[in-house]
């Protein structure tokens, strides 16, 4: 079978771990909820599923929030303080310096939001080797709806087992699957490379 053609990385829990707890840590002491109250706020819920596929700007969600949790701290103590969530898993970018080293085009393909991608940005040198970005706030729609599948292919010009999908959700993968994709549900790093090396045709150390 002929190899993929380019490399689609999810970026939470693959290339970075993230932790709620964290930003709800630091935004928690400027507002009148406890910190397990602020991430009921921020994780996962339905105010950040509205920020995270474009129906609310950066400023509307720092406004929802600040009414919400009576947060008295301003939009530029607030932006940092929220996006302060994650660490690198550097195993993993490594295995994104080596399909950059075999020319093998990479693409991030991620449910997040501006924010968090600023602060990656300012903080995370490997972000700027990628090809191209397709973030679910942009295109008004998450993983695993299709239509952020075919983002990703109009925007790279591949498609079906010409990619090759690393993401954490199963349900995610699958919905690649359904296109045809090729990928891997990940969870371990050596598991993950092992099956680069094999789906790719690698052969020596990784």
């Amino acid at each position: 079978m002929t190899p993929p053609q380019a490399a689609v990385f999810d970026i939470g829990k693959v290339l970075l771990n993230f932790d709620f707890q964290r930003s709800a840590d630091h935004l928690s002491p400027d507002s009148d909820l406890t910190p397990a109250q602020f991430r009921e706020l921020i994780d996962q819920s339905p105010l950040l599923h509205r920020y995270e596929t474009g129906q609310l700007t950066s400023e509307k969600f720092y406004h929802e929030v600040r009414i919400r949790s009576r947060y008295r701290g301003s939009f530029e103590q607030f932006a940092p303080r929220f996006a302060d969530m994650f660490a690198e898993i550097p195993r993993m970018t490594a295995l994104l310096a080596e399909f950059r080293r075999r020319k093998i085009p990479t693409y991030i393909f991620s449910n997040t939001n501006e924010l968090a991608v600023r602060w990656m940005r300012s903080q995370y040198p490997f972000m700027a080797d990628f090809d191209e970005f397709i973030f679910s706030f942009e295109v008004g729609a998450m993983k695993p709806d299709e239509l952020i599948y075919q983002a990703l292919e109009e925007l790279s010009g591949f498609s079906g087992d010409e990619l090759f999908y690393m993401d954490d959700r199963p349900e995610n993968v699958m919905a690649g699957r359904d296109r045809e994709w090729r990928g891997v549900v990940h969870s371990d790093p050596e598991v993950t490379w092992r099956t680069v090396e094999e789906v790719f045709g690698w052969t020596g150390p990784g």
